[in-house]
C-alpha cells in the first residue's frame, strides 16, 4: 500500500454525531470540504456506514472539482476502537477505490494531532465517553480499548450523568449521603423529586438520551461546594491522569517534557474544579508533562495526519492549521 508522490489527499473525521471531510493538496491547501451525519457502524453496519462516508466525500470532491481518487486517505473514525475494527474499516475503504493508500485511526487520534505541532504526545478526550491515545514521530502509538466498563473505563459525560443519578437517588431515599444533586437533577427537567425523574426516565417521558444534559448540572453543584458532586469531579480527574500517565510510560515520554492534550466537551469546558485537580495530580505523577487544550476541529488533525503520511513538511502543516484555526 504505497503513497503516490503526487495527487490530492483526503482527510476524514467521522464522529458519532457528525462527519467532516476535507480534500487537500499536498501543500496543505483545502480544495473542498463537506459535512454529514454521524458514523455509527455498530448501529447500521460497516458497509452502510462507509456508504455514508463516500457520499460526503463525493460532495467534497464536487466542491474541489477533482475526481474521488487520492494519493492517500486518512480516516479518523468513531467506533474504530480496536485494531480489528480499524482493519475492517480500512479494507472497506480500500474496496471503494478511493486510494491504494488508506490509513484508519480511532477518531481520538485526530483530536491529538490537531493539538500538536508534531505527532508526539498524549491526548485524553472526554465527551460522551472517555478515551486516551498517544503517538510518537516514529509511528508508535498507545491506546486503550475504550469501550466502556468492560474495558475498565470510568467517566465521560454519560458516565458522570449516571453516577450523579445514582448518588441523587440514594440521597433522596435515605440509602446514601445527602447531596444537592437530589434537588438539582430533577429541577433541570422541571420535576420536583428524584422519584419523579426516575419515573420519567423509566417510562420514556424524559428520553434516556437527555441524560447527558445532567453533566453540566453536576459541575454546577460541585462548584457550589457539594461534597458528593465534588467527589465525582475529582474521580474524573484521577481517571484522566491515570490514562495520561500510562500512555506516557508506554511511549517512553514520561522522562522528558511531553504534551498532554485535553479535549472533548467535558474537558474543553475548563471547569475550574476539574482542571485544577488534573493539574495537581498530573504534576505529582508526571512532573514533566505539559497540559494543553484542543479547541481546533478534529478534521484538522486528520488532515495533518494525511500530510504526515506524505512527508509534506512544516510549511504545508502550517498552511492547513491556518485554515482551521482562524478565529
Amino acid at each position: 500500500m504505497g503513497v503516490k508522490p503526487s495527487g490530492e489527499l483526503l482527510a476524514i473525521d467521522a464522529g458519532n454525531s457528525k462527519t467532516d471531510v476535507a480534500v487537500l493538496s499536498q501543500d496543505g491547501t483545502v480544495l473542498g470540504s463537506a459535512r454529514g451525519g454521524g458514523f455509527q457502524p455498530p448501529v447500521v453496519g460497516v458497509g452502510p456506514s462507509v456508504d455514508g462516508l463516500v457520499e460526503i466525500v463525493g460532495r467534497a470532491c464536487a466542491e474541489a472539482g477533482v475526481p474521488a481518487e487520492f494519493a492517500h486517505v486518512t480516516a479518523c473514525l468513531a467506533n474504530a476502537d480496536l485494531p480489528v475494527e480499524e482493519a475492517a474499516l480500512q479494507a472497506e475503504l480500500l474496496g471503494r477505490g478511493l486510494s491504494r493508500s488508506v490509513r484508519v485511526h480511532n477518531d481520538t487520534f485526530a483530536i491529538l494531532r490537531a493539538g500538536l505541532d508534531e505527532p508526539r504526545g498524549v491526548a485524553v478526550v472526554c465527551g460522551a465517553g472517555i478515551n486516551c491515545v498517544g503517538m510518537t514521530p516514529d509511528g508508535r502509538t498507545a491506546r486503550f480499548p475504550a469501550i466502556g466498563k468492560i474495558s475498565g473505563d470510568w467517566g465521560g459525560g454519560g458516565g458522570l450523568a449516571e453516577e450523579a443519578l445514582w448518588f441523587a437517588a440514594r440521597a433522596e431515599d435515605g440509602r446514601g449521603l445527602p447531596t444537592a444533586l437530589a434537588d438539582a437533577l430533577p429541577a433541570h427537567f422541571g420535576l420536583e423529586s428524584m422519584y419523579a425523574l426516575i419515573e420519567a426516565l423509566h417510562l420514556g417521558r424524559v428520553p434516556m438520551a437527555r441524560r447527558h444534559e445532567l453533566t453540566p448540572v453536576l459541575f454546577a453543584v460541585a462548584a457550589a461546594g457539594d461534597p458528593v458532586a465534588l467527589s465525582l469531579v475529582h474521580r474524573l480527574a484521577e481517571e484522566v491522569v491515570a490514562m495520561s500517565a500510562v500512555a506516557l510510560r508506554r511511549l517512553g515520554l514520561h522522562r522528558e517534557e511531553a504534551p498532554v492534550m485535553l479535549g472533548g466537551s467535558v474537558l474543553a469546558a475548563r471547569h475550574p474544579q476539574l482542571e485544577e485537580r488534573i493539574r495537581e495530580l498530573l504534576a505529582a505523577r508526571m512532573p514533566k508533562a505539559v497540559i494543553g487544550f484542543v479547541t481546533a476541529p478534529p478534521v484538522l488533525g486528520a488532515g495533518l495526519l494525511a500530510l504526515d503520511e506524505v512527508a509534506a513538511g512544516p510549511a504545508a502543516a502550517a498552511r492547513l492549521r491556518e485554515r482551521y484555526e482562524v478565529v
